[in-house]
């Protein structure tokens, strides 16, 4: 992808099911658990590159001393940092011979962040931590997720009597559930006056009782959006639950010694060196939840809905090293080689075939594979390199998009100038706005005869509410294209019937698909080759897109495709997306004012 998105955080826990000496005497190592938190986490840095935390429940610390541990820090580095001071602190505890050694535990959770509301600060990076003195109210959480009613959960809080002190829905989800825990524990309480017990014994009861399935059955059916939730508590509880869609992935091994949870697949295999079957995915609507005895259960927490899964992670965001990520991305490429071959007519040996790097490599393959099997010889180059990722320390004007030009340099020489076509494939086409200052630019340079722009996904036609940065439909050069027709047909009607629609809506409908309904994909594709097309540009652009046949057709068991039908499998996503719309056209008219 030309333009990198934020997008899905990343999420890794760590239950250890053996005494701590069990490790230290097999694998010789002190620190067996935060070691392999270390490694989920730093495999996953694809998934988060703003924000890192760790947190950690010591279940044998005296009382008296720490025994939750909380470590955050911001920017690319975060993972660095916060396991730096994470053993700056272990080795200060241990020259002073403290009872409880800063992060030694069995209880670990890790979490990488990207940013897809444009709140940034230290405030915001998980885990989320909610104090108590009582050790099983004590709850830390963290997530890979995007609530789309967090309004309606703030209403619900403060209909409560609570005053949260931040709006976002990381703490609020915070404190729901913080909420629904202190019933829990107060629950338990009167179940053990009942019975007699007093002191010590009371709170002993509470930590041995805790139901965190209470908890999580009483606070997730008031959330609507995508999410893998993930906790710890105090008294040694831990929990991952996910979305009842399954929009958001989430995988979990277990054996004798650990529970390992994490939101990709090889990051577990290789952590741990474990077989493609030894790991499993967590079904929506379930939690994968681990007491504080150890013992581990699923418990179906919200019925699941129409299944959902998020298609984007098969075709960009999860690691390609995944088995069936890697087949599917090659399908992908596979697939288009009939339209391909119609946009250089037919002219194989008078083409070079070539890639954005790097998330499009597999799908390259599979296209140059789909070739090869119609009985050609594909000439192949690496035309186009990603450089340095250049600073942009200049924030405005043309010396911004001089530099943003130069993130990508080209191969000179790699075809014979006016006479080969370039095939170029990318796995998504968002903005375009990369391909309009900087690919298209280069690539002229080469003066091929003609280029073929191919994109391995569908047109992006709507924004993604569930985990992405796509919240605004100006954004997407496919929505542009759209209206920019509309308005070129004399079809200024249809816009303002649309927003009369969205504006008004009270029956869930996605109003937005009928501004694309007067087109076709090919008509969309030249409106978007005129607008990206960079001013003085001498080659020809064709662009070829997947089909969302195609698509479903590669990514079989991953049937969540809202960015490119419009079909949201939740009501908050389609009221966001209608709301989004309604929010370009009053926008419009300001400006026009």
């Amino acid at each position: 992808m030309v333009e990198q998105l934020k997008h899905e955080c990343g999420v890794a826990m760590i239950r250890l099911l053996q005494p701590l000496e069990y490790y230290q005497k097999k694998y010789g190592i002190g620190q067996y658990g935060l070691d392999k938190l270390y490694l989920l986490m730093e495999k996953q840095h694809n998934r988060g590159q703003e924000g890192a935390g760790v947190a950690c429940v010591d279940l044998e610390a005296p009382v008296g001393t720490e025994y939750m541990f909380r470590e955050r820090a911001e920017g690319k580095d975060a993972i660095t940092e916060v396991f730096k001071r994470i053993g700056e602190a272990s080795a200060a505890g241990n020259r002073q011979e403290e009872p409880s050694t800063a992060f030694s535990g069995q209880l670990y959770m890790g979490h990488l962040r990207y940013s897809t509301t444009g709140k940034s600060g230290l405030t915001y990076v998980h885990p989320f931590l909610r104090r108590n003195n009582w050790r099983a109210k004590n709850l830390c959480l963290c997530g890979n997720f995007n609530m789309t009613n967090i309004d309606k959960v703030f209403e619900l809080l403060t209909h409560q009597g609570q005053s949260p002190r931040l709006y976002g829905d990381s703490y609020i989800t915070l404190e729901l559930m913080g909420h629904r825990l202190d019933r829990e524990v107060e629950r338990l309480f009167g179940e053990a006056k009942a019975k007699g017990l007093e002191a010590e014994a009371i709170t002993q009861y509470i930590d041995d009782h805790v139901e965190m399935a209470n908890v999580l059955r009483t606070t997730m059916p008031h959330f609507d959006g995508g999410y893998v939730m993930c906790g710890i508590t105090g008294s040694g509880e831990m929990f991952a639950v996910r979305d009842p869609w399954g929009i958001r992935p989430a995988f979990y091994y277990q054996d004798s010694e650990v529970v390992v949870v994490a939101s990709e697949r090889p990051v577990i295999q290789t952590t741990f060196d474990l077989k493609t079957d030894d790991i499993h995915e967590l079904r929506p609507g379930e939690s994968l939840i681990i007491g504080k005895s150890g013992k581990v259960r699923l418990e179906q927490i919200l019925p699941a809905q129409k299944y959902s899964a998020c298609c984007f992670e098969r075709i960009y965001f999860s690691r390609g090293s995944d088995r069936d990520i890697h087949q599917e991305r090659k399908r992908l490429g596979e697939q288009l080689t009939m339209p391909i071959m119609k946009a250089i007519e037919g002219d194989v040996k008078h083409t070079v075939f070539s890639y954005i790097p790097n998330t499009a490599e597999v799908a390259f393959y599979g296209m140059t594979d789909g070739l090869r099997r119609l009985n050609h010889d594909v000439r192949i180059e690496k035309v186009v390199w990603k450089d340095i990722k250049l600073r942009t320390f200049i924030t405005e004007g043309n010396e911004r998009n001089d530099l943003a030009a130069h993130v990508y340099d080209i191969t000179y020489g790699c075809l014979t100038p006016y006479e080969d076509n370039l095939v170029i494939i990318d796995d998504s086409i968002v903005r375009g706005t990369t391909l309009k200052e900087s690919i298209f630019k280069i690539l002229d340079r080469l003066h091929p005869r003609k280029i073929v722009m191919v994109s391995s996904s569908p047109q992006i036609r709507y924004p993604d509410y569930y985990g992405i940065d796509m919240s605004r439909l100006e954004e997407l050069c496919a929505f542009r294209a759209a209206i920019d027709l509309l308005r070129e047909r004399g079809m200024q009607s249809l816009i303002h019937d649309v927003y009369l629609q969205c504006k008004n809506d009270t029956q869930a409908i996605n109003h937005v698909r009928d501004i694309y309904a007067p087109f076709t994909t090919e008509d969309i594709n030249r409106k978007i080759v005129e607008m990206l097309r960079p001013a003085g540009m001498e080659t020809p652009i064709e662009l070829v897109f997947q089909s969302i046949d195609g698509l479903h057709k590669a990514c079989r068991h991953h049937p969540g495709d809202w960015y490119f039908s419009g079909h949201y499998p939740t009501p908050g996503g389609i009221r966001l997306v209608n709301q989004a719309f309604v929010n370009f056209i009053e926008n419009e008219q300001q400006k026009e004012c």
